[in-house]
């Protein structure tokens, strides 16, 4: 008896990882042949047929650092919208920031992002539980209650805040060594950037603006990478952005620190040059520093210190961005421009190959964040998780035309290298050619 099933598939002339033009055929989800010349799988009557036409076959990516907003800021990204825009990216699943209204620092509300990230089936949805309740800092968010929920929670974190108090960091970690979970730190030393405006050199002086010092980021890590050692415990970095913090970094690693690291699209292309028109879509914690920095984060992701990329995509409704800098809200979009600035910065001149993003923007991901499922070989027995990614596929960026409910991207007007033109999760199609399917 021959079936169609959601999972039965065909890929045709791809090239896994850039590399020969083969067949994979896809049953139930599952990787069953991978060859040249193939037909649909046994028992299959009628599979999707997806000629790739000699794209590169990537695994399908994972971002560490998303904020869908859900529950509380839906005027500017909803679990829906946040999906789609990771769907056309390239992504297949995607760590969602805790610090909605409410928080989650529950079981309750994890669970609620877990549902709906679920109900809407176009990524796998892992939330990421707050460390502290109301991400004050202060007392200790019920980590073993989240972590033994149905959403399964495997990463902490008050991102957007530190966890500032050191007492309070070490015994995070002490926890997540007990339950094998990792704690994901917001490096930023408070008392070092109130009122921090842009990064603190030529360029912020010349505008006028307060100086946020690299050093608020590279203390905290020192002191983290100390607790995390002492506690035996998983420390992950995230949107590292300075030089000296790759230093750190790279002697804590050395040192057998079970410490990883992020770094975002935007630190990897953009300085703080851009700032000089004031442009408030240009600001972001931490915040954008200089070609120095930028040369010394792609140097790191290249060569594993810094481990991988994470968007930290962060949408903004119109009235919290569109006004004076000051005022204006941090945070850029990155999901659907993600596999391009990593193209263009990485790809193109020659530090990383398609193996190597694979590296960076699926496999470490995936084995940090602990998803048994994601970030696998193509190949037979493996869960039939992809990205198809046209590299000739050069595109000019409007922050209307994206998927995400928010339009603030720093990139509007850019041209930039490669475009995802599929998007397979377990063997279902999520995205082809710029659309979602539900």
């Amino acid at each position: 008896m021959t079936t169609r099933r959601t999972g039965d598939l065909l890929i045709t002339h791809a090239r896994p990882y850039g590399e020969e033009a083969v067949d994979v055929a896809v049953r139930d989800g599952v990787v069953v042949e991978v060859g040249a010349g193939l037909s649909a799988p046994a028992g299959v009557m009628d599979a999707e047929v997806l000629d790739a036409g000699g794209l590169v076959l990537l695994p399908g990516f994972v971002d560490l650092h998303t904020h869908l907003r859900e529950p509380g800021g839906e005027e500017s990204e909803t679990i829906a919208t946040g999906s789609a825009a990771a769907s056309l990216g390239g992504f297949t699943a995607v760590f969602a920031m805790p610090n909605t209204d409410p928080v989650a620092d529950t079981e309750v509300v994890v669970e609620h992002v877990w549902r709906r990230g679920a109900e809407i089936g176009l990524v796998d949805v892992h939330p990421v539980g707050a460390v502290t309740v109301g991400l004050a800092g202060v007392r200790m968010a019920e980590l073993g209650t989240m972590a033994r929920s149905r959403a399964q929670v495997r990463m902490f974190s008050d991102d957007g805040r530190c966890v500032h108090d050191p007492l309070v960091m070490r015994r995070a970690l002490e926890y997540a060594s007990a339950l094998d979970v990792v704690i994901a730190q917001h490096a930023e030393d408070h008392r070092l950037t109130a009122g921090a405006q842009a990064h603190e050199g030529v360029v912020a002086s010349r505008l006028g603006l307060a100086g946020w010092p690299a050093t608020a980021e590279e203390t905290i890590v020192a002191r983290d990478c100390a607790l995390a050692r002492e506690a035996g415990a998983a420390l992950h970095v995230c949107h590292v952005s300075s030089a000296r913090t790759v230093e750190v970094l790279r002697a804590a690693k050395a040192a057998g620190v079970r410490v990883s690291a992020e770094v975002t699209p935007h630190h990897l292309l953009l300085t703080d040059a851009t700032l000089t028109g004031y442009d408030p879509v240009n600001k972001v914690n931490p915040p954008l520093r200089t070609a120095e920095d930028t040369k010394a984060v792609r140097a790191a992701l290249a060569h594993g210190v810094i481990d991988v990329v994470a968007t930290d995509h962060a949408p903004h409704a119109v009235q919290y961005k569109d006004t004076e800098w000051a005022a204006a809200r941090p945070g850029m979009l990155g999901l659907q421009t993600a596999l391009s600035v990593v193209v263009h910065t990485m790809v193109e001149p020659g530090l990383l190959d398609w193996r190597g993003v694979a590296r960076v923007l699926s496999e470490r991901p995936a084995e940090i964040g602990t998803l048994p499922d994601q970030g696998r070989p193509i190949a037979v027995g493996e869960p039939a998780t992809f990205a198809l990614v046209d590299p000739d596929g050069a595109w000019t960026v409007r922050g209307a035309a994206l998927a995400s409910r928010a339009s603030n991207t720093p990139y509007e007007g850019m041209r930039l290298p490669a475009t995802v033109v599929a998007t397979v999760l377990r063997g279902r199609v999520t995205a082809r050619n710029g659309k979602v399917r539900a």
